[in-house]
């Protein structure tokens, strides 16, 4: 049945699949902080361009107590602050699941988001004090917490879509936090006098997976004993979820055996996922579909109005970097300079990321910021449990205090500050360990903006970078232990050579801005990856006939 929730007015749109997406988090806006870090952006992108394009497609999700909000103590370390999220965009559906954790019926209310312009999206919360411990902090590593919490998104969002009457077509997990939504579809079916084989073959046929982390020890396992005691088997007995999950239980692995079609989020990516993935039977294909980001939320108006004319656009940009700049002042109290080149580097603090590579040889960045040429922005906030990225926030921290004048970080990064940075800095700088990084939309972001970046090819770069059109390429070599003394080379090599010169030249540099924007505009909006994913994933798996072209990515199957 289709219900008017599903239902669009444009053209052709009735006779698409009806999708569900499920994810732990939804980036939609620093005001509703349901979201940890790009994970969630994405989604939250996802959504708006598939309310944009009047698509058929529901989200479904988690609502979160608290989230958290990481600020620097007097010596400069990263401490975490939980704050409670409120109601304020939510609607109650009257709908009600229940979910059987450990011993226990968690009954749980089935919000749904007013605002923001997006595709309806339906978060899960218990419903009594007592079981609000699941639901207590996005991505909770104290016992149990992360498996009751992937419960509630997979089986409970499988029961909420049934209660709201919703026929779905096509099962999207946008990564494997949702796989127990498969094991519920299977249960189901088997309910129904179905073999599980049978089960599990029609289950298969209506979802699709995307894995995003492209190191082994990120994807995340769980004991099949744990997965048994808190009951996300389900009626399965063990041989069917090791069948599909193995032991432990991999919730990738389950994935990609769970799913007829699986995406990587860039063409490198792909690549690596394909390699990665290549011992696992009964995987599905792994294609390659790049993320993109929402235009409209991250380009800024002034940018969008003038991007055609030289002349106009610097006056943006320059209005836009003063504009960050008092932003800075306001929360920092230093005074950046605006003809100095600003760098902008922010993003979650993770270890593979190297924020501080650029600090890594003192004398010769001492001498670019003695020199008054070059001035950096850092922000960004590690995971409350990830040690390795606090200490990385706190040399940042401790960096900035050498160099009150040229070096700046900000606090308790969130939306708000990214959009400022996207579109205030002159170069984006992203230099992760390659091949790392799954994607890294915040370069899109800047790129829309006119910010250049100056990146490590690894994610989405390769297929963004033209060198020395529409920024720069620090190449970045894979493997080796010299591996960051080669990359921070070759980053200060670039950026005295090639950037400062072209900084120094405004038609140079204005036209580089130029061609960045036409390039991302064309290929790294959301709006082109929600066509991509129903042309590539969703038509292609109600319509076996419409295969898509595997092996024009080399795709194994």
């Amino acid at each position: 049945m289709t219900t008017p929730e599903l239902t669009s007015h444009a053209p052709g749109v009735e006779n698409l699949p009806r999708v569900a997406y499920f994810c732990m988090e939804f980036g939609l806006s620093e005001k509703f902080p349901i979201y940890s870090g790009g994970l969630g952006i994405l989604a939250g992108d996802y959504m708006k361009s598939a309310g944009d394009l009047e698509m058929p497609v529901v989200g479904i999700g988690l609502l979160w107590n608290n989230a958290t909000h990481q600020v620097l103590d007097g010596d400069g370390n990263p401490t975490d602050e939980w704050r409670p999220i409120g109601h304020d965009f939510l609607e109650d559906t009257h709908v009600r699941v229940r979910v059987r954790i450990r011993a226990r019926e968690v009954e749980c209310r089935v919000w749904r988001v007013s605002g923001f312009g997006i595709a309806p999206l339906y978060l899960i919360e218990p419903c009594h004090k007592e079981d609000r411990w699941i639901t207590d902090r996005l991505y909770d590593t104290r016992p149990d917490c992360r498996v009751a919490q992937e419960m509630l998104l997979g089986i409970g969002g499988v029961r909420a879509l049934s209660r709201l009457g919703l026929t779905i077509d096509v099962f999207h997990f946008n990564e494997g936090h949702a796989v127990f939504a498969g094991l519920e579809l299977i249960a189901d079916r088997m309910s129904r006098h179905a073999s599980f084989e049978d089960a599990w073959r029609w289950a298969r046929e209506r979802i699709v997976f995307t894995t995003h982390t492209p190191v082994p020890a990120g994807n995340e396992t769980h004991p099949l004993a744990e997965i048994r005691r808190l009951g996300a088997g389900l009626e399965l007995v063990d041989t069917e979820v090791q069948a599909i999950g193995g032991n432990p239980f991999g919730m990738t692995v389950a994935g990609l055996r769970l799913s007829r079609l699986s995406n990587a989020v860039a063409q490198l990516h792909g690549e690596t996922a394909r390699k990665m993935w290549a011992g696992v039977s009964g995987a599905s294909p792994i294609i390659a579909i790049t993320n993109g980001v929402h235009q409209a939320t991250w380009q800024a108006p002034e940018v969008a109005a003038s991007r055609r004319d030289a002349a106009d656009l610097w006056a943006a940009h320059d209005a836009l970097k003063r504009r960050l700049f008092h932003r800075v002042d306001e929360l920092t109290g230093v005074r950046l300079k605006t003809d100095a080149l600003t760098i902008g580097f922010a993003r979650r603090a993770a270890g593979y990321k190297r924020a501080d590579l650029i600090l890594s040889d003192p004398a010769r960045i001492g001498a670019l910021l003695n020199s008054g040429k070059i001035q950096i922005i850092f922000s960004g906030k590690a995971h409350p449990a990830d040690g390795v990225g606090k200490d990385m926030v706190a040399r940042l921290t401790l960096f900035a205090r050498k160099w009150p004048a040229s070096v700046v970080f900000l606090e308790d990064y969130d939306m708000a500050v990214a959009r400022q940075l996207v579109s205030g800095a002159d170069i984006w700088l992203n230099n992760p360990q390659r091949p790392h990084e799954a994607s890294g939309t915040s370069g899109m972001k800047a790129a829309l903006n006119g910010v250049l970046n100056l990146s490590v090819l690894d994610g989405w770069w390769p297929e963004g970078c033209v060198h020395g059109q529409t920024g720069w390429a620090i190449g970045g070599s894979d493997e080796g232990p010299e591996r960051d003394a080669r990359d921070a080379g070759a980053l200060y090599e670039i950026l005295e050579q090639e950037v400062l010169p072209a900084y120094a030249e405004r038609a140079k540099w204005t036209g580089m801005m130029q061609a960045s924007i036409e390039m991302a505009e064309k290929n790294f909006t959301s709006h082109r990856m929600v066509r991509e994913y129903y042309q590539r994933l969703y038509v292609p798996t109600i319509s076996p006939s419409a295969e898509p072209d595997y092996h024009a990515e080399g795709v194994a199957g």
